[in-house]
């Protein structure tokens, strides 16, 4: 019994310290996010980055003479998924419509019943036929004698003008103006 006495004796003052330190420790409140490891900060630019370790969010985060302000670096990869999904909603709704235009056409009536017996002409067979030199007669219709008069009026105004283009010159070269 003897053993059982000095035990207990003993078991008592390790309790006692043993409960004094964790009251200890719950007095002294949560030990900041920074101190258990749950971000992680890195230089960068003008100030740091800060990785959640819990989350995997990054922030950039910059002392703007009021404090410190960390605003979340936009997601790549939740990007890329958000866009994938966009996507696929794209291409179900572009399918669904391609099945409702091709049942659409499916119903429609023939515009033309049954094979066409002959082919299409080829591009040679639309040329008119070859007619011998003799068949082939050109007619010029002969200008009347109202455009006569008013060609041979065009002529007249530039001739004089012409003329009077050469005077003009003539008298520069003699006055000495070129």
């Amino acid at each position: 019994m003897r053993t059982a006495k000095s035990s207990s004796k003993l078991l008592g003052p390790v309790a006692l310290a043993f409960c004094l330190a964790a009251s200890g420790h719950a007095f002294a409140g949560p030990m900041p996010e920074t101190e258990n490891g749950r971000y992680s900060l890195s230089p960068a630019g003008d100030g740091v980055l800060r990785l959640d370790t819990r989350t995997g969010a990054v922030s950039t985060c910059t002392n703007s003479g009021a404090g410190w302000a960390c605003y979340a670096v936009p997601d790549e990869r939740t990007a890329m998924d958000s866009e994938i999904g966009r996507l696929q909603a794209d291409i179900g709704r572009l399918q669904a419509e391609n099945e409702k235009l091709k049942s659409e056409l499916a119903s429609r009536e023939p515009t033309v019943s049954g094979k066409i017996e002959e082919p299409l002409p080829k591009a040679d067979s639309l040329k008119p036929p070859k007619v011998a030199e003799s068949e082939r007669k050109i007619e010029i219709p002969l200008p009347s004698d109202r455009d006569m008069d008013r060609m041979m009026s065009f002529l007249e105004q530039a001739w004089r003008r012409l003329i009077e283009m050469a005077n003009r010159l003539q008298r520069d070269v003699n006055s000495g103006k070129i």
